[in-house]
């Protein structure tokens, strides 16, 4: 398994950044994706992006194409979301997920979640 462990969250002004760190434990990556979901009072949760880890493939979702970028650090087994030019829409609490079916979109997709870190944009 690969349980992942979020952190980075806080307090920003629109047209601020941020950056979302995901500490992943396991023994082995190997055809792990790993993916950040985010979940706004009152609404379902949703994908935001994710990661093939052996491929480094990566996957947006529409509404933060080209502001969000999602990386990883191979020694650290940290996956990264770089957070840049937020919205108020954009506050949520945000999901780090590891999953190995091979689909990205879905939270049923993946099987071991984080605690999730909140993340505020003051408009």
């Amino acid at each position: 398994q690969v349980q992942p462990v979020e952190s980075g969250g806080g307090l920003v002004q629109a047209g601020g950044s941020l950056r979302l760190s995901c500490a992943a434990s396991g023994r082995t990556f190997s055809g792990v994706t790993m993916g950040w979901f985010r979940q706004a009072p009152g609404k379902e949760r949703e994908f935001v992006a994710a990661i093939r880890w052996g491929p480094g493939s990566t996957y947006y979702a529409d509404s933060v194409k080209g502001r969000f970028t999602i990386s990883k650090d191979n020694a650290k087994n940290t996956t990264y979301l770089q957070m840049n030019l937020l919205k108020p829409e954009d506050t949520a609490v945000y999901y780090c997920a590891s999953g190995r079916r091979g689909r990205i979109f879905s939270e049923n997709d993946y099987d071991y979640w984080g605690q999730g870190t909140q993340v505020t944009v003051s408009s």
